[in-house]
This record gives structure tokens, C-alpha cells and sequence, in this order.
């Protein structure tokens, strides 16, 4: 009897070894797995532009002595113009980064404090929601010279701007997710004398953080793409300069490059706001979509 039970107690030390020397594999393979999808379609991407870049005919070579790089210039042309224009981009690059930080920030706290008094009070909805639904359909190429021409060409007229164009998504989740609380575990808190501040604490706002983050990774696609479009109408430094002096001087490769550059900031602040999603709401495994029909 004691021999079976040590054979069984050894077996399950082996089991557990081996699933721990497993895991690290299992890990590896499956981050190969997501890995390999955008890998493959971003080399293709690469690939079909290399490809376009060297069957357009290039204007550069009927201008001699010109820094025209072509209507299309080729991926490795871009990287190599951006590294080595890099004194000029830094700059421009950390003004944008400056810009859409802080309106983003502004959106966040507008957004919240909008979206907490429509939730509690019935007729502050009904008078605020409409002028929100209003501030987003004023364009932003219309709006941001009236902007410029009122505040002057300095940084603080781009952050209002980007707050005005980024703050819409993020209230409008909130609503909802106010909205969509559970009301059990409102009955439950009132029945023990839970004021309306308590329960927005400790249901309603717990509750509606899914439907935040949500807003907030919308708002994040749109906010470099405002502050460039503030930046070509009227400033000093940004990414939206950068592109409209080098677009000027017909420098096609730093614009692509500029453009490539704004698309991985906003990856960037993408990827933070997913991994402080995560580490807000460690019990909330993302939403796995079923891909069979």
C-alpha cells in the first residue's frame, strides 16, 4: 500500500514537472500563433509598396540636381531619409506627443464629469447631451483657423482642440456603462442605506469601466490625427509642420516617413491603454470572438 501511494505521489511530481517544463513551449507557441498573422500581412504590405515604388516612373530622374524623391518613394528610401533627418523630427515628433498627451488628459476628465452629471440628473441630460452630439459636427479643418486666430499659434490651442475632437467617444461609453449597472446590486446597496455617492462608486463606475476603456481606444486613433490637422493650419513645431515644410520642398520620403511615425505613436499609446485596461480590471479576460460559423 505504501509503495502504490509513493509510485502515485512520484507520478504526480513527474506529471507536474514535465507540465512545468511544457509551459514555457506552450507559451512560445502560442505567441508564435498570434505573431505570425500581422507579421506576414505587414511584409506584404512592404513588399507590394517596394514593389509599386520601383514601377512608377520617378520625376527625380528628369530633374536633375532636385531633392524630389518621387511620387512613391520605396520603404527603405523612407527609413533611411527619416533616420537621417532625425535632428529635425525629434523635435517636431515630442510636440505632437506633448500635445495629444494633455488633450487627451483635458478629454478623460471633460468626458468623466460630463457623463457623471447626465447619469445623475435627468434634465441635465436632456439640455447637455444634444450640444455634445453638436460639438462633433463641426469639422475640425473649419474650426481650428477660428481657433488659431483667437488663441495665436502656440500649444494650448492644439491640446483644446484634440480634448474638443477625443472627448465625445470616451462620455458616450460612460453613459452607457453607467446606465448598464447592475441593478440588483443597487437594490442590494440601498436596502443597507448606500447614498447616491456610494453607489456611484461602488457599483456604477466599476461597472461602466469596460465601456470607458472602449471610448478612450477610440478617442487614442483620433487624437494624432487632430493635432496634425491643428498643426497644418497654424503652428510653429509638430508632426503636422514637419509634413507640410518637407511637402514643400518636395521631400516625398520624409512625409511618408512623418506618416509612418505618427501611425506607431498611436500604436503606442494604443498598446498603454490596453495594458491599463488590464492591469484596472485583472478579473476581465478580453473578448475572444468565435471565428466559426
Amino acid at each position: 500500500m505504501k509503495n502504490t501511494q509513493f509510485r502515485g505521489v512520484r507520478d504526480l511530481r513527474r506529471d507536474e514537472a514535465g507540465a512545468a517544463s511544457r509551459a514555457p513551449a506552450a507559451r512560445w507557441r502560442r505567441l508564435a500563433h498570434d505573431i505570425w498573422p500581422p507579421a506576414l500581412a505587414f511584409a506584404a504590405v512592404i513588399g507590394v509598396w517596394d514593389f509599386a515604388s520601383q514601377v512608377l516612373v520617378s520625376k527625380a530622374n528628369t530633374l536633375p540636381g532636385s531633392s524630389f524623391t518621387g511620387p512613391l518613394p520605396g520603404p527603405w528610401l523612407v527609413v533611411r531619409s527619416t533616420w537621417n533627418d532625425r535632428s529635425n523630427l525629434w523635435p517636431a515628433m515630442w510636440t505632437t506627443i506633448r500635445e495629444v498627451v494633455f488633450g487627451v488628459l483635458i478629454a478623460v476628465v471633460i468626458a468623466v464629469l460630463l457623463a457623471i452629471a447626465i447619469d445623475w440628473s435627468r434634465s441635465f441630460r436632456r439640455s447637455i447631451y444634444p450640444l455634445m452630439v453638436v460639438s462633433q459636427t463641426m469639422p475640425i479643418i473649419a474650426l481650428a483657423p477660428l481657433v488659431v486666430i483667437w488663441f495665436g499659434f502656440g500649444t494650448e490651442p492644439k491640446i483644446a482642440l484634440i480634448a474638443l475632437f477625443t472627448f465625445f467617444a470616451i462620455a458616450v461609453g460612460l453613459v452607457q456603462g453607467l446606465a448598464s449597472s447592475d441593478p440588483d446590486a443597487m437594490d442590494l446597496l440601498r436596502t443597507m442605506g448606500a447614498s447616491r455617492l456610494q453607489l456611484l462608486l461602488r457599483v456604477r463606475l466599476p461597472s461602466a469601466l469596460p465601456q470607458f476603456f472602449t471610448g478612450l481606444k477610440v478617442s487614442i486613433t483620433f487624437s494624432f490625427v487632430s493635432a496634425i490637422l491643428a498643426e497644418y493650419v497654424g503652428a510653429t513645431q509638430g508632426l503636422g509642420v514637419y509634413m507640410q515644410t518637407n511637402y514643400r520642398g518636395f521631400r516625398n520620403d520624409l512625409v511618408f516617413g512623418a506618416v509612418i511615425v505618427t501611425a506607431l505613436l498611436t500604436l503606442l499609446l494604443f498598446g498603454l491603454v490596453v495594458a491599463l485596461e488590464r492591469l484596472s480590471m485583472p478579473w476581465r479576460r478580453p473578448a475572444q470572438t468565435d471565428t466559426r460559423w
